[in-house]
């Protein structure tokens, strides 16, 4: 059994680490309202921008553009494919990093050339030091996660742009986490380029009218200015929610370590107690055998 003092100092050892994660929940926890708000306050201006672009659907379903164009010439085997992918700058948030990570390793198992270009710096680490063939790691694409900006998802929307309409990029897919509700985080993937006109198909409950429409100076000039900020917005709102996911997924893993902590000075008290009682019996024991061996001496 543990003396006294060893049992003494791993309480207080554990006190101290659950001051730590006491601290990092809250800290989360305040991230993660501020946002939530933000995303709330994000979504109506995504889903009229994706409305708006739904309706010139509906009035021009034979049109041509760069953004919808799949390039089904290509082979499969040259095609290049990018993968934003959203991880966190740091760890302790349960399997928030890994899921992400496992989902982006399934999919460069996919025939053709990919391109990776990693949020977040655990991310980023993480596929810098690892070797695969055929992939490539965008490591100028230096982004962080912390407080999601419009500003920061436009300059990566653009890049993202840029990259499809050069050719230098054939497909981009988004790897990010979906937090469902405060206790369920989902890991998605979504292709946001080249655009398949399923993403806009009207909900079932939607009623098709037909207003009137005209389009200046043409219907391709009106897409290439909404699709760019339809792009970043999409980009901004998934930042956020892989942002409140990354939150939860930490305020989950430290109550987690706050009840493990618990449970432990909890033991740890009885194993004190126990340990104190028998150095107190010892001692006792100790005093009783001396007086007696002194009673005797003087006999």
């Amino acid at each position: 059994m543990a003396n006294v003092k060893e049992i003494q100092d791993r309480i207080k050892s554990i006190q101290d680490t659950m001051k730590i994660t006491n601290a990092m929940y809250m800290i989360s926890s305040s991230k993660m309202k501020k946002a939530k708000k933000a995303l709330s306050d994000t979504e109506p201006y995504f889903f009229e921008m994706q409305s708006a672009i739904r309706r010139i659907l509906r009035h021009v379903p034979d049109i041509e553009h760069a953004f919808f164009d799949e390039r089904p010439e290509i082979p499969k085997k040259d095609r290049k494919i990018g993968h934003i992918i959203v991880t966190a700058d740091k760890g302790l948030a349960g399997a928030y990093n890994h899921n992400v990570i496992k989902m982006a390793e399934e999919q460069l198992q996919w025939e053709g050339k990919h391109s990776l270009f990693v949020l977040g710096e655990l991310g980023r680490q993480y596929f810098s030091k690892k070797t695969l063939p055929d992939v490539s790691v965008d490591m100028d694409f230096h982004f962080t996660v912390q407080k999601p900006s419009m500003h920061r998802a436009r300059m990566i929307g653009l890049r993202m742009v840029e990259e499809y309409l050069e050719g230098k990029l054939d497909e981009i897919h988004v790897i990010y986490t979906n937090m469902e509700n405060a206790v369920t985080n989902e890991t998605q993937t979504l292709q946001l380029l080249p655009f398949h006109r399923t993403h806009f198909a009207p909900p079932a409950k939607e009623k098709a009218v037909q207003e009137p429409f005209e389009f200046y100076p043409s219907v391709g000039a009106v897409l290439n200015s909404m699709i760019p900020s339809y792009v970043s917005g999409f980009l901004y709102s998934a930042l956020l929610d892989s942002f409140c996911s990354e939150q939860n997924a930490r305020m989950t893993a430290m109550d987690a370590s706050n009840r493990n902590a618990s449970e432990m000075l909890k033991a740890l008290s009885i194993q004190y107690n126990r340990a104190r009682q028998a150095a107190i019996t010892q001692e006792i024991t100790e005093v009783i055998a001396g007086a007696k061996a002194q009673k005797n001496k003087h006999k």
